[in-house]
């Protein structure tokens, strides 16, 4: 007999030699198929795998991030299949799991979009099927035998060690270390999305594949939402909106770096404005430093030998210098620049801060992936026992701009990785302080033991968007490691030199990509705080001109950003452009406002308020704006 211990501490009995299939099947009668793998001390394994000590047992369901990865993987052997099966002579490659699903890259002409829903027809034959996935340990000379007709496959063997295995189901087998959903028919429900070219191994001096992406889902109801998602995400796509309201564009000229329009930088402004605001009541003192610094510095913190190859470089006066990528040692130097006391902490330094870092070009997308962008840093310098209660003032702060923004949001802590910088007691300490920080919030958090940065433990936000996406923003991070490179010191209460700890926190992140989102999350339709377009005021004729021209001035001077349309087309026809560019009030004046100095008052949603007196419209106006509703 073995013992299993399953994830609530209990403990069961079960015959030596069991599978997880056969566990299921007694200790889960009901909704057997929801199943995907079984996790043995922490390790996946197929269902079908006979477990012959004590373990601890935890099953894994699609509805777990490692579960859809099994999941996801499993379907992309089902698409290898049915490629298999209607191209013969393909040559398959690799078939990874993506965040958003699938892909293989197969040795094949160009696929056209026209094939997707043949090869799509041919895996639903595949699922139907419902092939038993079985898993076959082979020697190095049995897998080379076994796929001697394929020198992709043939290359990654030679470069294996230690078990090589590979999956059957019905006609077709694949060289896979698993594991692997124990039949097709798990499979229900899958969309081929797209067809792209990669280079094999992604080495521009090899040949050139075929890249297939898909999606898979255990039941067609998971589909139809998700391409329902994925069609309300298209509508939101911050790049469409961007380009329809004028807020910034990308060119060839400068890939990954945005061009931000006079719209777009009012945004900007808006958010900097805010960020200031706020931070000045939290105790934050902004500083500026340098965009490009000595080699010398890079060296110190690391970057020069550990992310060298995503930073620029330039000479000056014959002497190596780097675009900085982040701000923090240049922080460190304006610290560096007298001695401090343990009286001055907490020390909170801000900065809005420029930085470069080289991503490829395959991976920059829109607002959210670029090569330039600024990030809303902050450097917290504190003694030891300060952490817990810094932490909680750093979490009031990222929660206040979140819920301005109408943001829901979860909670991350990442503790001591296997390499890990500074003392086991420090690391002790931080994260028993970022837990009872945590706690005293009553916040509930999801614990990663052992994926916090080599410096220091940290916790990280993930917002919710309008259409239930999640993005990580926020972080905060304990760093033990940049105090130690830069013998960082302050005279402690003894009168002696201590080490400080350094909290590096932000809350938009990049200003960048929080642009991105927030074009997304409201899609293009900003509250009037932010809205670069808040009042378009339409003239019913050209002898109602001046009185919208009044109006605009005196809303002008409050603060509003208004126009006025006075084009000789009709009403209902500016009504519509007006509510296209997202402004959110539409005043309309003729003959009886004029009379009344009133406005009649519509939103760009089309709500019709009707007839108010503009100066009691305009204290509206700035009461909302002030209010960030």
């Amino acid at each position: 007999m073995i013992t299993l211990t399953f994830p609530d501490n209990t403990k069961r009995q079960f015959n030596k030699g069991i599978t997880g299939l056969e566990i299921i099947g007694e200790v889960f009668k009901r909704d057997k198929e929801k199943f995907i793998a079984v996790k043995l001390n922490d390790k996946a394994l197929d269902l079908s795998s006979p477990i012959e000590h004590d373990e601890k047992i935890e099953f894994l369901t699609f509805d777990s991030e490692e579960g859809r990865d099994i999941f996801n993987h499993s379907a992309s052997h089902v698409m290898a299949q049915a490629i298999m099966r209607l191209y013969p002579d393909s040559k398959l490659t690799i078939g990874p799991t993506v965040e958003e699903g699938f892909y293989y890259d197969i040795d094949h002409a160009p696929f056209t979009p026209e094939e997707l829903p043949k090869i799509e027809e041919e895996m639903k034959k595949i699922v139907n099927a419902d092939y038993k996935i079985s898993r076959k340990v082979l020697t190095k000379h049995q897998a080379l035998e076994l796929f001697k007709d394929n020198h992709y496959k043939i290359e990654l063997i030679n470069e294996m060690e230690g078990e090589i295995s590979a999956y059957e189901q019905g006609d077709f087998g694949d060289l896979c270390r698993g594991p692997h959903v124990p039949s097709t028919g798990y499979v229900r429900a899958v969309k081929l999305t797209k067809i792209s070219s990669a280079y094999w191994r992604a080495d521009s001096s090899n040949k050139s594949l075929q890249r297939i992406y898909g999606i898979a889902f255990p039941e067609k109801k998971q589909l139809d939402d998700y391409l329902k998602l994925i069609e309300e995400a298209e509508r939101r796509n911050h790049r469409r909106i961007g380009r329809e309201l004028d807020l910034f564009s990308i060119h060839d000229e400068g890939p990954g770096f945005i061009f931000f329009h006079p719209k777009g930088v009012i945004i900007w402004n808006e958010l900097l404005k805010y960020w200031r605001e706020l931070h000045e009541k939290n105790g934050y003192q902004e500083i500026r430093t340098p965009l490009i610094l000595n080699k010398s510095l890079w060296e110190r913190s690391g970057h020069w030998d550990h992310y060298k190859e995503n930073m620029y470089f330039t000479k000056i006066d014959e002497a190596d210098y780097a675009v900085k990528p982040m701000n923090c040692p240049g922080c460190i130097l304006t610290y560096k620049e007298k001695v401090h006391s343990y009286r001055e902490f907490p020390l909170r330094l801000a900065e809005l801060g420029l930085v470069h870092r080289h991503e490829l070009s395959g991976v920059i997308s829109g607002l959210f992936r670029v090569r330039a962008f600024t990030q809303d840093d902050a450097h917290i310098f504190i003694m030891p026992d300060q952490i817990e209660l810094e932490v909680m003032n750093v979490y009031n702060v990222v929660d206040t701009m979140y819920k301005t923004f109408g943001f829901q949001y979860h909670v991350e802590l990442s503790t001591k990785p296997e390499k890990a910088m500074g003392s086991p007691e420090i690391w002790e300490t931080a994260e028993n302080a970022l837990k009872k920080a945590l706690e005293n919030k009553n916040i509930s958090y999801k614990l990663n033991p052992g994926e916090g940065a080599f410096y220091g433990p940290k916790i990280d936000f993930h917002i919710k968007d309008a259409i239930g996406r999640t993005w990580q923003c926020a972080t905060i991070q304990c760093d033990f490691f940049m105090p130690e490179k830069f013998d960082l010191t302050y005279d402690g209460i003894d009168g002696r030199k201590h080490r400080p700890v350094i909290i590096h926190r932000v809350v938009y992140g990049s200003l960048e990509r929080f642009i991105g989102i927030l074009i997304e999350h409201y899609a293009g339709k900003f509250p009037l705080w932010l809205n670069p377009r808040q009042v378009r005021i339409l003239s019913v004729a050209d002898r109602f001109e001046p009185y919208a021209r009044v109006i605009e001035q005196q809303f002008s001077n409050a603060g509003i950003r208004v126009e006025v349309d006075a084009r000789a087309e009709s009403i209902p026809y500016k009504v519509r452009d007006a509510q296209l560019l997202q402004f959110n009030y539409i005043l309309v004046v003729g003959e009886r406002e004029v009379d009344k100095n009133t406005v009649t008052v519509r939103t760009r949603d089309n709500k019709v308020i009707g007839a108010v007196d503009k100066d009691k419209f305009l204290k509206e106006l700035l009461e909302e704006i002030n209010e960030k509703k």
